[in-house]
């Protein structure tokens, strides 16, 4: 349970720091023998500010149950 408490912190606090990131996808619309049409699309993942807190204070919690069960 310590393991997965600190990843969930360590992702809370990077969920805080960095509020999504982009990326490029490339699609295919024709290809015809040797002629081949490609488009890029860029999209973008996001994720709301509470998520963090949630990830942080869950990593918390876990950590805090493992010592007092210890």
């Amino acid at each position: 349970m310590t393991i997965i408490g600190i990843i969930l912190i360590v992702a809370g606090i990077l969920m805080f720091v960095f509020k999504g990131f982009n990326f490029t996808q490339k699609k295919k619309l024709i290809d015809l023998g040797p002629l081949e049409i490609n488009k890029q699309e860029k999209k973008s993942v996001g994720w709301p500010f509470y998520a963090g807190g949630i990830a942080l204070a869950a990593g918390v919690i876990l950590l805090v149950a493992d010592k007092k069960k210890s």
